[in-house]
């Protein structure tokens, strides 16, 4: 018989090698960390007990978010024929979207403007032409002031 050699493992016992740390993160399939926000709920008071599954579910929640605006800040510079985004982009991507307005409809973005809009009484009124002309005339008029 041979006789093997026993490594041991990490946690302060001799030999062996040691195994690399997983992090939270990685365990949930997330990029955003997770310790780090669980850190943060702590910190914050928010409660005086927190939950594992707490900081997983919010960093889910927060990563989602941030992909989503990405998404759609993307899609805006790529219609702007630009490769980079930029606050006005991510101005236009939230506005632009239903439930990321109403999300974020106290926020103020920086250097993000506004969206181009013209109020439609201020736009030229369309010419006729001149048939259309006569049969105006000929109609009363819609105010009553005018009238009298």
């Amino acid at each position: 018989m041979e006789s093997a050699k026993v490594t041991r493992g990490a946690g302060g016992r001799k030999g062996g090698d040691r195994k690399k740390s997983v992090s939270k993160s990685i365990k949930a399939g997330l990029q955003f960390p997770v310790g780090r926000i669980a850190r943060f709920l702590k910190k914050g008071r928010y409660a005086q007990r927190t939950g594992s599954g707490a900081p997983i579910y919010l960093a889910a929640v927060l990563e989602y978010l941030a992909a989503e605006v990405l998404e759609l800040a993307g899609n805006a510079a790529r219609d702007n024929k630009k490769t980079r985004i930029n606050p006005r982009h991510v101005q236009l991507a939230v506005r632009n979207d239903e439930e990321l307005g109403r999300l974020l409809a106290g926020v103020t973005i920086a250097s993000g403007g506004v969206l181009p809009n013209i109020n439609p009484v201020l736009l030229p009124k369309k010419t006729s032409s001149s048939g259309d002309a006569s049969e105006k005339a000929t109609k009363s008029p819609k105010s009553p002031k005018k009238a009298a």
